[in-house]
């Protein structure tokens, strides 16, 4: 009697793998051709990626290249930007009144030219008397410090004796150095161009206020369909809102702290109150950068008027130095919020750059071009990530 024949079973490795692969799996068949296809096309999204960030980096070094070559004509084109748009709620409330914007718009560049005009007129007479009369208060502030230079020259005299080998000493005569003047032709030649950045920044910021609600009207209208439309009128309207708000908080903060700047010099007896009380003013848009400028300048003026030195020379500075940590710390987060503070390297690395850019012009817009940039990168989705990481 026969046994059963046994079945295979279909745990049992096959004696040959090749008797079991598939036909359509043999090199040569479409299915490795399409992946080797889908390897290429990998490697080509790679090769073109790499192409797309280098072409994005030398876009990004010739926008730098253009904006540094057109400082002349986007400086003031910002500056109006920036005025304008924190002139503009006052000019808005004024067509709630029936009042004709061209109207509204005049008065309030009228009563800003004569407000500038004033303060420059103000502040020019102490600002050319300090600058005349630094190298003479620099040569009446050295005997001052005789007392505590004495130790240093005699630690001097003694290394050059060693060095020398021999007592002797050398004694050269000074020469002195140059007064500083400004001469008639320096004035002449410079006013015009002050004058006519003055004139197109005036120019600019009247027609902003009086066109600039025509020409988002018509931004709008090429928009589409009626939802872009009215998407693009509430992100255009908010980031206005914004803006304006945060340029008119800061604005009022700073000349605040300029009114008590100068008020507390000219308790403290300190000359030109009110050119130092400016100069915290404007030195304000910088943050961290400003308030250190300005204790320093301080410091310096205390010590040169200083009819001796102690420790009271330096009680201007150190009030200045808590005016301004009370404001930074406690006045400006609680008026402006939380949505408008910046992260401190975001704002030392905007500096870094603008003022390269710019020079001290670049220095003073930097921070409010962060802070719009920021409102602005909130109302947009695809920049959302900018002000992620701006913000503190």
């Amino acid at each position: 009697m026969s046994e059963p024949e046994q079945l295979p079973s279909p745990l049992d490795e096959p004696a040959n793998e090749d008797a079991v692969l598939p036909k359509q799996l043999t090199p040569g068949s479409p299915p490795l051709k399409m992946m080797r296809g889908l390897q290429t096309a990998r490697g080509m999204r790679r090769h073109l990626r790499a192409i797309r960030g280098l072409l994005n980096m030398l876009l990004f070094f010739a926008l730098m290249y253009t904006i540094t070559l057109t400082k002349a004509l986007l400086i003031p084109l910002v500056l109006a930007a920036f005025l304008g748009l924190a002139l503009n709620p006052l000019v808005a409330a004024g067509t709630r009144i029936h009042l004709p914007r061209w109207l509204t718009a005049s008065v309030l560049m009228i009563g800003l030219i004569v407000g500038i005009g004033s303060g420059v007129s103000m502040l020019a007479q102490p600002a050319i008397g300090w600058f005349h009369g630094a190298p003479q208060a620099l040569k009446s502030f050295v005997p001052k410090l005789k007392h505590l230079t004495q130790p240093l020259e005699a630690a001097n005299r003694a290394t050059q004796t060693l060095v020398s080998g021999n007592t002797s000493t050398i004694h050269t005569a000074a020469t002195p150095s140059p007064p500083m003047t400004i001469s008639a032709w320096d004035v002449v030649s410079t006013t015009p161009k002050v004058l006519a950045a003055v004139l197109s920044v005036v120019l600019l910021v009247f027609f902003f206020l009086v066109y600039g609600d025509t020409m988002l009207r018509r931004l709008v209208e090429i928009t589409p369909s009626f939802g872009y439309k009215r998407h693009a009128v509430v992100i255009v309207r908010g980031i206005q809102t914004e803006v304006s708000r945060y340029l008119l908080t800061a604005l009022l903060i700073n000349a605040g702290l300029g009114a008590v700047t100068a008020g507390m010099l000219w308790l403290y007896k300190v000359p030109d109150p009110l050119l130092w009380g400016a100069v915290a003013m404007f030195a304000n848009f910088i943050p961290y950068v400003g308030a250190i400028v300005t204790t320093s300048v301080l410091a310096v003026v205390c010590m040169l008027y200083a009819n001796e030195m102690s420790l009271h020379v330096f009680l201007p500075v150190l009030t200045f130095a808590g005016i301004t940590a009370l404001e930074g710390n406690l006045i400006t987060p609680m008026i402006q919020g939380h949505s408008m503070r910046l992260s401190p390297i975001a704002i030392l690395l905007w500096l870094l750059v603008w003022g390269w850019l710019w020079g001290i012009p670049g220095a003073l817009l930097a921070v409010p071009m962060l802070t719009c940039t920021k409102l602005i990168a909130e109302r947009v989705r695809s920049w959302h990530w900018f002000a992620v990481i701006v913000q503190r």
